[in-house]
Order: structure tokens, then sequence, then C-alpha cells
């Protein structure tokens, strides 16, 4: 079968291409940036990006089965517009394109954050409604992205939406910000810690998930990806058992981290840093759901995610191996 895939040099995209090709299928990828993290991956290049339509076109070529992973993610807003270009617009060409080329399926990765995340003492599963105008500027655009690929369900668009929670694991190239934080905890550059914490994943779990909803995944449904809640303190403390390593494990007050917000945003544009933390990504520790439910990608997909503890100990093994971390 030959299938296409969108941000295919991400931390998904690449180990999704692997796994394809090791199940026999043929591989399209759609690159705009560094092929680096494909090198070792015999699929087959096309150039572009998801706002050039002559370059999906060429994509989707005899292709039967299209993975959207394609997306800006930040943590900072949406200063240059981006975010939602990239992750609303973008879906919307890919959508066109796709019925009009009328593949057999196309999965759209869709993220945990275009959910609601109040109440915070109910369960979250697939009937939570998604973010309106009143969230961050990532999570309106993976929602309004959303939204377009289950409005061209009802055009006969044979589309499925997977919505993972925080990737981690293995073969991470870029690294991700997850990766980075890792090998930032490795390497003792992270201070302190804050109260909350995560719903954790292993890349490995989510891409077993994407490659049987080709087959058992039924088109117009959403399936959450959720792993295991974990604190940043329970993180800090699994790279330190697996790595050997003393790691942090002091946590202030959140209304310490909020004091420093404005020094470490100014510590970035002059650093031109990716900030240590931002009020984005506090509110998303402090604030996102701990109950997550996972049942229906369980039930149809046949999910079964990992402990974060044998995620964490893989991804150790993998930035040593390749030269991230000694």
């Amino acid at each position: 079968m030959k299938i296409a895939v969108t941000g295919a040099n991400g931390h998904v995209g690449v180990n999704l291409c692997k796994a394809l090709l090791d199940c026999g299928h043929q591989v399209s990828a759609l690159t705009h940036k560094n092929t680096q993290a494909l090198k070792d991956i015999p699929v087959q290049l096309v150039k572009g990006n998801v706002l050039d339509p002559q370059s999906l076109t060429v994509l989707f070529k005899d292709v039967e089965v299209v993975f959207h992973l394609a997306a800006r993610i930040s943590i900072t807003g949406d200063p240059d517009g981006m975010v939602a270009r990239t992750n609303a617009e973008g879906t919307r060409n890919m959508v066109a394109i796709a019925l009009a080329q009328r593949v057999k399926r196309f999965i759209h990765f869709s993220s945990i954050h275009a959910f609601q995340q109040q109440p915070h003492h109910l369960q979250l599963d697939e009937f939570r409604p998604l973010v309106t105008n009143q969230g961050f500027a990532y999570d309106m655009s993976k929602a309004t992205g959303e939204r377009t690929v289950m409005e061209a369900v009802k055009k006969g668009l044979p589309a499925i939406v997977l919505s993972p929670t925080a990737i981690i694991g293995p073969r991470d190239p870029q690294p991700s910000l997850i990766g980075n934080a890792v090998i930032d905890i490795y390497n003792h550059k992270i201070p302190s810690l804050v109260p909350g914490g995560y719903d954790w994943v292993d890349v490995r779990d989510v891409v077993d998930a994407a490659i049987s909803a080709i087959g058992k995944g039924r088109v117009g449904e959403k399936y959450l990806l959720s792993g295991h809640w974990h604190s940043l303190k329970e993180f800090s403390a699994l790279i330190q058992e697996h790595s050997g390593r003393k790691t942090v494990s002091m946590v202030l007050p959140m209304w310490i981290a909020k004091v420093g917000l404005p020094f470490i945003t100014v510590f970035s544009k002059m650093s031109k840093k990716e900030p240590l933390y931002t009020h984005e990504s506090l509110k998303i520790i402090s604030e996102g759901s701990h109950l997550i439910s996972n049942a229906k990608a369980r039930n149809e997909l046949g999910f079964s995610p990992r402990s974060l503890s044998d995620s964490i100990r893989d991804m150790i093994d993998w930035l040593k191996q390749d030269g991230y971390i000694q």
C-alpha cells in the first residue's frame, strides 16, 4: 500500500515512517526542512509544505492512505501567525486535496490540547467539547483543524482523528520539546520544578495505534491516545533512576514561577533561545486533566500504553546512542 505522511521529520513522523516500511508499505514523506532525521529511512521525499497545494498534489499521487501529522507547536502564542496558518489553513488544504484524490483513509493527528480541560473532576473523553476562542493559539488552531476534518467527513472524506497526550520515547531526532526537557534535566540545566505534570504516552504506542487505525478505525470517529499521568517530580525521579545521575527534585510553589516569568521572557529574547517555561506551559502543567480516558482506543484499536518508566529508560538509551547525552 502506498501511504503519504506529513510532518515526517518529527518525533511521531520518523517513528511512523519506519514502522510503515517495516510493515511492507511504500511511504511518501512531505518535508520542507532538514531531512537529516529521515536519512536512514528509505522513504520517497516530496519537497513542500501543507501551505503549498501544488506539493500536496504531488504527495497524494497514487496514495491510498494519508497520515496528517504536520503541525506548528507553540507555548509562546502565535506572533507571526504561522501556528494558525499551518494547523488550520494547512489542514484545510490537506482535506481539499484528499477529497479530490479520493483517498481511502485520512488519519488526522489532532491533540489533547484541542479539548477543553475543564471540568477537572470529570473524565475527559471523546465527547468533551473542543476549545473555542478562549484557548491558547495552539489549542485553538488544533481545534479548528479537527473541526475541518470532521466537516469533511460529511462530504465523504474517510477520516479518523487521533489525539495523543504528551509524547515521549526513543528516536526523537530533532529533539522535540519533551526530548529537550529530558536532556536538560539529565544535564542539570533545570534548577527546580513546579507543581503539576502531564499525561505521558510513548511514541511507539501512538504509532501502533495509528497503523491499527488504517484497518480498525471507524470513519468519522475520534480516539484519545493517553498514557499515564505523572508529576514533574516523578518524571525527574525516573530520569534519575534510569540514568544513575542525580536530578532535580526541588518543587517550588507555582507563584514563584509566575513571578519569574517576565525575567524568563526577557532572557529568552536576549539569548534568542526557547524560554525555560511560559505562561502557557505553566497553565498546561497545573491545569491539564488527570482523567483522560483511552478506553475507546483500547477497545477498537488495540491501544496498550506502556509505563512511563519504560519510555524514559528507552529514551535515555537512545539519546546516549545518538550522542545527545553522555
